[in-house]
């Protein structure tokens, strides 16, 4: 397992990297789509995941969605059929 160190070091040259604004293609991709994938697997939101890289929530979607993840729903209140017992 990675050290605390590393882990934010490499996030922190990820981010140098990947300003917003710049286009991701290549390996950078590979390695972006692969860290947000493991990232939202782990619990984190789309939301929390656009603003830690620096980039649009759209652009972090679209990267889930590329990398065949099942995204999750939105949450909250639900409605539903009442229940007969209500």
């Amino acid at each position: 397992m990675r050290s605390p160190e590393r882990t934010s070091h490499e996030e922190a040259r990820v981010a140098e990297t990947l300003k917003k604004g710049s286009r991701v293609t290549g390996a950078a991709r590979d390695k972006l789509a692969a860290d947000l994938k493991k990232k939202y697997d782990s619990g984190a939101s789309i939301r929390a995941l656009a603003e830690e890289t620096g980039r649009s929530y759209g652009f972090v979607h679209r990267m889930l969605s590329e990398s065949g993840v099942t995204l999750r729903g939105r949450g909250g209140a639900t409605r539903g059929k009442k229940t007969a017992g209500a």
